[in-house]
Protein backbone atom coordinates (compact mmCIF):
# COMPACT_ATOMS: atom_id res chain seq x y z
CA UNK A 1 0.00 0.00 0.00
CA UNK A 2 1.67 3.49 -0.84
CA UNK A 3 1.58 5.80 1.71
CA UNK A 4 0.07 9.23 0.89
CA UNK A 5 1.77 12.66 2.04
CA UNK A 6 -0.06 12.91 4.95
CA UNK A 7 0.94 9.66 6.54
CA UNK A 8 4.45 10.34 5.15
CA UNK A 9 4.22 13.62 7.47
CA UNK A 10 3.04 11.81 10.45
CA UNK A 11 5.25 9.32 10.31
CA UNK A 12 8.08 11.77 10.04
CA UNK A 13 7.01 13.50 13.12
CA UNK A 14 6.95 10.65 14.80
CA UNK A 15 10.23 9.61 14.06
CA UNK A 16 11.78 12.95 14.85
CA UNK A 17 9.61 13.37 18.22
CA UNK A 18 10.46 9.98 19.78
CA UNK A 19 14.36 10.57 18.48
CA UNK A 20 14.20 13.57 20.51
CA UNK A 21 12.41 12.91 23.77
CA UNK A 22 13.37 8.90 23.77
CA UNK A 23 9.14 8.23 24.36
CA UNK A 24 6.34 6.93 22.84
CA UNK A 25 4.34 9.60 20.89
CA UNK A 26 0.48 9.85 20.52
CA UNK A 27 -1.73 11.19 18.22
CA UNK A 28 -2.24 14.47 20.49
CA UNK A 29 1.20 15.42 20.83
CA UNK A 30 1.86 14.96 17.34
CA UNK A 31 -1.17 17.30 16.41
CA UNK A 32 0.29 20.14 19.30
CA UNK A 33 3.76 19.87 18.17
CA UNK A 34 3.99 19.71 14.32
CA UNK A 35 1.74 21.92 12.16
CA UNK A 36 -0.63 18.60 10.56
CA UNK A 37 -3.30 20.62 10.14
CA UNK A 38 -5.72 17.73 10.86
CA UNK A 39 -7.84 16.53 14.05
CA UNK A 40 -5.94 14.11 16.35
CA UNK A 41 -8.93 11.42 15.15
CA UNK A 42 -7.52 11.69 11.60
CA UNK A 43 -4.04 10.91 12.93
CA UNK A 44 -5.09 8.53 15.26
CA UNK A 45 -6.25 6.38 11.96
CA UNK A 46 -2.75 7.65 10.32
CA UNK A 47 -1.13 6.06 12.86
CA UNK A 48 -3.49 2.62 12.89
CA UNK A 49 -2.26 2.53 8.95
CA UNK A 50 1.25 2.71 9.83
CA UNK A 51 1.52 0.51 12.47
CA UNK A 52 -0.87 -2.18 9.77
CA UNK A 53 2.22 -1.65 7.12
CA UNK A 54 4.55 -2.10 9.61
CA UNK A 55 6.08 1.60 10.03
CA UNK A 56 5.52 2.13 13.80
CA UNK A 57 4.46 0.01 16.67
CA UNK A 58 2.64 -0.13 20.23
CA UNK A 59 5.55 -0.70 22.77
CA UNK A 60 3.01 -1.54 25.42
CA UNK A 61 -0.44 -0.84 26.13
CA UNK A 62 -0.23 3.32 26.51
CA UNK A 63 -1.44 5.28 23.18
CA UNK A 64 1.95 6.02 21.92
CA UNK A 65 3.82 4.69 19.58
CA UNK A 66 7.53 4.44 18.01
CA UNK A 67 8.93 3.67 15.08
CA UNK A 68 10.16 0.57 13.57
CA UNK A 69 13.06 -0.62 11.57
CA UNK A 70 11.39 -0.05 8.41
CA UNK A 71 10.07 3.08 9.86
CA UNK A 72 13.17 4.24 10.17
CA UNK A 73 14.47 3.24 6.85
CA UNK A 74 11.50 4.65 4.99
CA UNK A 75 12.57 8.05 7.18
CA UNK A 76 15.92 7.86 6.16
CA UNK A 77 15.49 7.09 2.27
CA UNK A 78 12.41 9.48 1.75
CA UNK A 79 11.63 11.55 4.65
CA UNK A 80 14.68 13.09 6.05
CA UNK A 81 16.11 16.03 5.46
CA UNK A 82 20.33 15.91 6.13
CA UNK A 83 20.81 18.80 8.32
CA UNK A 84 23.85 21.34 6.80
CA UNK A 85 26.05 22.28 9.24
CA UNK A 86 26.16 25.57 10.95
CA UNK A 87 29.33 27.78 10.10
CA UNK A 88 30.27 27.48 13.76
CA UNK A 89 30.26 23.46 13.57
CA UNK A 90 32.04 23.69 10.20
CA UNK A 91 34.80 26.42 11.64
CA UNK A 92 35.39 23.89 15.06
CA UNK A 93 35.41 20.86 12.45
CA UNK A 94 38.63 22.83 11.10
CA UNK A 95 40.49 24.00 13.73
CA UNK A 96 39.81 20.59 15.73
CA UNK A 97 41.76 18.56 12.70
CA UNK A 98 44.32 21.56 11.86
CA UNK A 99 46.29 21.02 14.96
CA UNK A 100 46.87 17.31 13.96
CA UNK A 101 50.76 16.80 13.75
CA UNK A 102 50.83 13.42 12.12
CA UNK A 103 48.69 10.39 10.97
CA UNK A 104 48.18 8.78 14.24
CA UNK A 105 46.91 12.48 15.78
CA UNK A 106 44.69 12.60 13.03
CA UNK A 107 42.86 9.39 13.52
CA UNK A 108 42.62 10.25 17.24
CA UNK A 109 41.57 13.55 17.01
CA UNK A 110 38.35 12.72 14.03
CA UNK A 111 37.39 9.72 16.27
CA UNK A 112 37.40 11.89 19.24
CA UNK A 113 35.40 14.54 17.54
CA UNK A 114 32.91 12.31 15.87
CA UNK A 115 31.87 10.36 19.06
CA UNK A 116 31.48 14.28 20.45
CA UNK A 117 29.34 15.77 17.86
CA UNK A 118 27.15 12.86 17.18
CA UNK A 119 27.03 11.37 20.89
CA UNK A 120 27.12 7.62 19.33
CA UNK A 121 30.35 5.32 19.22
CA UNK A 122 32.85 6.65 16.35
CA UNK A 123 34.82 4.45 14.39
CA UNK A 124 37.54 5.59 12.02
CA UNK A 125 39.86 3.37 9.96
CA UNK A 126 43.15 3.97 9.81
CA UNK A 127 43.99 4.48 5.80
CA UNK A 128 44.52 1.03 3.98
CA UNK A 129 47.85 0.63 2.80
CA UNK A 130 46.42 -1.66 0.13
CA UNK A 131 44.99 1.18 -1.05
CA UNK A 132 47.21 3.74 -0.85
CA UNK A 133 50.03 4.71 -3.10
CA UNK A 134 53.47 5.27 -2.59
CA UNK A 135 54.90 8.82 -1.62
CA UNK A 136 58.37 7.99 -1.11
CA UNK A 137 60.82 5.42 -0.36
CA UNK A 138 63.92 5.95 1.87
CA UNK A 139 66.85 3.64 2.53
CA UNK A 140 68.74 4.54 5.68
CA UNK A 141 72.24 2.27 6.12
CA UNK A 142 72.72 0.47 9.59
CA UNK A 143 75.72 -1.03 9.07
CA UNK A 144 77.39 -2.25 5.84
CA UNK A 145 75.44 -5.21 5.60
CA UNK A 146 71.91 -4.17 6.70
CA UNK A 147 69.81 -1.40 5.49
CA UNK A 148 66.56 0.29 6.84
CA UNK A 149 63.48 0.59 4.26
CA UNK A 150 61.00 3.59 5.21
CA UNK A 151 57.85 3.36 2.86
CA UNK A 152 56.09 6.80 3.22
CA UNK A 153 52.44 6.38 1.90
CA UNK A 154 50.50 9.06 0.25
CA UNK A 155 48.44 9.24 3.40
CA UNK A 156 51.04 9.65 5.44
CA UNK A 157 51.51 6.24 6.80
CA UNK A 158 55.28 4.98 7.04
CA UNK A 159 56.20 2.15 7.25
CA UNK A 160 59.67 0.39 7.79
CA UNK A 161 61.76 -2.70 7.72
CA UNK A 162 64.92 -3.83 8.39
CA UNK A 163 66.54 -5.70 5.40
CA UNK A 164 69.69 -7.99 5.78
CA UNK A 165 72.15 -7.73 2.81
CA UNK A 166 73.64 -10.85 1.40
CA UNK A 167 76.90 -8.52 1.56
CA UNK A 168 78.51 -5.11 2.39
CA UNK A 169 77.45 -2.52 -0.17
CA UNK A 170 79.02 1.05 -0.86
CA UNK A 171 77.11 4.23 0.03
CA UNK A 172 77.12 4.97 -3.46
CA UNK A 173 74.84 2.19 -3.94
CA UNK A 174 72.83 2.79 -1.73
CA UNK A 175 72.27 6.11 -3.43
CA UNK A 176 71.92 4.13 -6.87
CA UNK A 177 69.20 1.58 -5.43
CA UNK A 178 67.21 4.35 -3.60
CA UNK A 179 66.84 6.38 -7.08
CA UNK A 180 65.68 3.37 -9.06
CA UNK A 181 62.61 2.20 -6.19
CA UNK A 182 61.63 5.61 -6.23
CA UNK A 183 61.46 6.21 -10.02
CA UNK A 184 59.77 2.94 -10.64
CA UNK A 185 57.37 3.47 -7.80
CA UNK A 186 56.38 6.85 -6.32
CA UNK A 187 52.97 7.92 -7.31
CA UNK A 188 51.71 3.98 -7.88
CA UNK A 189 49.13 1.85 -5.25
CA UNK A 190 50.91 -0.63 -3.52
CA UNK A 191 48.28 -2.90 -4.87
CA UNK A 192 50.22 -2.27 -8.31
CA UNK A 193 53.48 -2.78 -7.17
CA UNK A 194 54.37 -6.35 -7.33
CA UNK A 195 55.40 -6.49 -10.95
CA UNK A 196 56.78 -3.54 -11.14
CA UNK A 197 59.23 -4.88 -8.03
CA UNK A 198 60.05 -7.76 -9.92
CA UNK A 199 61.04 -5.32 -12.64
CA UNK A 200 63.40 -3.58 -10.29
CA UNK A 201 65.26 -6.63 -9.82
CA UNK A 202 65.29 -7.58 -13.30
CA UNK A 203 66.95 -4.05 -14.66
CA UNK A 204 69.59 -4.13 -12.19
CA UNK A 205 72.65 -3.86 -13.32
CA UNK A 206 75.04 -7.17 -11.80
CA UNK A 207 76.68 -5.88 -9.16
CA UNK A 208 73.34 -4.12 -7.70
CA UNK A 209 71.40 -7.34 -8.40
CA UNK A 210 71.74 -8.88 -5.27
CA UNK A 211 71.21 -6.29 -2.61
CA UNK A 212 67.70 -5.36 -5.06
CA UNK A 213 66.38 -8.77 -4.57
CA UNK A 214 66.99 -8.84 -0.91
CA UNK A 215 65.12 -5.30 -1.06
CA UNK A 216 62.43 -6.50 -3.44
CA UNK A 217 61.92 -9.77 -0.98
CA UNK A 218 61.11 -7.39 1.79
CA UNK A 219 59.03 -5.13 -0.61
CA UNK A 220 56.66 -7.93 -1.87
CA UNK A 221 56.36 -9.71 2.04
CA UNK A 222 56.09 -6.80 4.05
CA UNK A 223 54.93 -3.79 2.23
CA UNK A 224 52.81 -4.98 -0.32
CA UNK A 225 50.88 -8.11 1.09
CA UNK A 226 50.16 -7.10 4.58
CA UNK A 227 46.81 -7.24 5.12
CA UNK A 228 46.70 -5.36 9.01
CA UNK A 229 44.37 -2.95 9.70
CA UNK A 230 44.17 -0.58 12.45
CA UNK A 231 40.62 0.59 13.86
CA UNK A 232 40.47 3.68 16.41
CA UNK A 233 37.21 3.71 18.43
CA UNK A 234 35.56 6.38 21.07
CA UNK A 235 32.34 7.46 22.42
CA UNK A 236 31.30 3.66 23.87
CA UNK A 237 30.29 5.57 27.06
CA UNK A 238 28.05 7.12 24.66
CA UNK A 239 25.90 3.58 24.54
CA UNK A 240 24.85 4.01 27.99
CA UNK A 241 22.84 7.49 27.50
CA UNK A 242 19.90 6.06 25.69
CA UNK A 243 16.26 4.88 27.30
CA UNK A 244 15.12 1.54 28.10
CA UNK A 245 13.57 0.66 24.49
CA UNK A 246 17.14 1.01 23.39
CA UNK A 247 19.34 -1.74 22.69
CA UNK A 248 16.32 -4.28 23.98
CA UNK A 249 17.44 -3.99 27.52
CA UNK A 250 21.04 -5.50 27.01
CA UNK A 251 24.46 -3.27 25.80
CA UNK A 252 26.75 -6.72 26.17
CA UNK A 253 26.09 -8.26 22.50
CA UNK A 254 26.86 -4.55 21.59
CA UNK A 255 29.72 -4.32 23.32
CA UNK A 256 30.91 -7.55 22.63
CA UNK A 257 30.74 -7.41 18.82
CA UNK A 258 32.65 -3.93 19.27
CA UNK A 259 35.78 -5.83 20.70
CA UNK A 260 36.12 -7.55 17.15
CA UNK A 261 38.11 -5.42 14.68
CA UNK A 262 37.37 -7.78 12.27
CA UNK A 263 33.50 -7.37 12.22
CA UNK A 264 34.29 -3.72 12.71
CA UNK A 265 36.26 -3.30 9.60
CA UNK A 266 33.36 -5.18 7.29
CA UNK A 267 30.99 -2.49 8.97
CA UNK A 268 33.14 0.23 8.19
CA UNK A 269 35.81 -0.64 6.20
CA UNK A 270 34.14 -1.62 3.32
CA UNK A 271 32.87 2.02 1.84
CA UNK A 272 32.55 3.00 -1.59
CA UNK A 273 33.61 6.59 -2.91
CA UNK A 274 31.07 9.21 -2.16
CA UNK A 275 28.63 7.20 -0.47
CA UNK A 276 27.29 7.06 2.92
CA UNK A 277 26.02 3.77 3.82
CA UNK A 278 23.13 3.52 6.82
CA UNK A 279 22.26 0.27 8.19
CA UNK A 280 19.33 0.27 10.41
CA UNK A 281 18.41 -2.64 13.19
CA UNK A 282 17.68 -6.06 10.96
CA UNK A 283 20.09 -4.86 8.15
CA UNK A 284 22.81 -5.54 10.30
CA UNK A 285 24.33 -8.98 9.72
CA UNK A 286 25.73 -9.18 12.42
CA UNK A 287 23.57 -10.57 14.84
CA UNK A 288 24.66 -8.60 17.92
CA UNK A 289 24.17 -5.34 16.35
CA UNK A 290 20.71 -6.26 15.00
CA UNK A 291 19.47 -3.52 17.69
CA UNK A 292 21.48 -0.74 16.38
CA UNK A 293 21.99 1.38 13.74
CA UNK A 294 25.22 2.48 11.56
CA UNK A 295 26.21 5.34 9.31
CA UNK A 296 29.10 4.78 7.26
CA UNK A 297 31.31 6.47 4.89
CA UNK A 298 34.56 6.88 3.02
CA UNK A 299 37.51 9.07 2.89
CA UNK A 300 40.70 10.02 1.04
CA UNK A 301 42.45 12.55 -0.72
CA UNK A 302 40.41 13.33 -3.99
CA UNK A 303 38.19 10.39 -5.01
CA UNK A 304 40.81 8.07 -3.63
CA UNK A 305 39.18 6.20 -0.61
CA UNK A 306 42.13 4.97 1.46
CA UNK A 307 39.43 4.29 4.78
CA UNK A 308 36.14 3.93 6.16
CA UNK A 309 34.69 6.22 9.40
CA UNK A 310 31.20 6.67 11.11
CA UNK A 311 29.36 6.35 14.08
CA UNK A 312 27.66 3.07 15.63
CA UNK A 313 24.35 3.79 17.96
CA UNK A 314 20.79 3.02 18.67
CA UNK A 315 18.09 2.81 15.94
CA UNK A 316 16.82 5.52 17.91
CA UNK A 317 19.59 8.02 16.72
CA UNK A 318 19.26 11.35 14.86
CA UNK A 319 20.00 10.23 11.08
CA UNK A 320 20.02 13.57 9.57
CA UNK A 321 22.33 14.57 11.68
CA UNK A 322 24.96 12.23 11.91
CA UNK A 323 24.65 11.68 8.66
CA UNK A 324 26.17 15.06 7.95
CA UNK A 325 28.47 15.12 10.70
CA UNK A 326 29.68 11.94 8.97
CA UNK A 327 30.11 13.36 5.70
CA UNK A 328 31.72 16.75 6.95
CA UNK A 329 34.29 15.12 8.99
CA UNK A 330 35.60 12.56 6.17
CA UNK A 331 35.45 15.60 3.71
CA UNK A 332 37.92 17.65 5.95
CA UNK A 333 40.01 14.66 6.43
CA UNK A 334 40.42 13.82 3.00
CA UNK A 335 41.62 17.35 2.32
CA UNK A 336 44.13 17.39 4.93
CA UNK A 337 45.33 13.81 3.91
CA UNK A 338 45.17 15.45 0.48
CA UNK A 339 47.80 18.43 1.63
CA UNK A 340 49.80 16.56 4.14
Amino acid sequence: MALDERKLEVLRAIVEDYVATQEPVGSKALVERHNLRVSPATVRNDMAVLEEEGYIRQPHTSAGRVPTDAGYRLFVDKLSRVKPLSPAERRAIERFLIGAVDLDDVVHRTVRLLAQLTRQVAVVQYPSLSRASVRHFELVPISTTRLMVVMIAETGRVEQRLVDLPGPILADDVTELRRRINEKLVGKRLVDTPPLVEALVEEAAPSLRPPMTALSTVLLETLVERTEERIALAGTANLARGGLLDFQGSLRPILEALEEEVILLKLFGEVEPSMTRVRIGDENEIEDLRSASIVATGYGPGSIVVGGMGVLGPTRMDYPGNIATVRAVARYVGDLLGQS
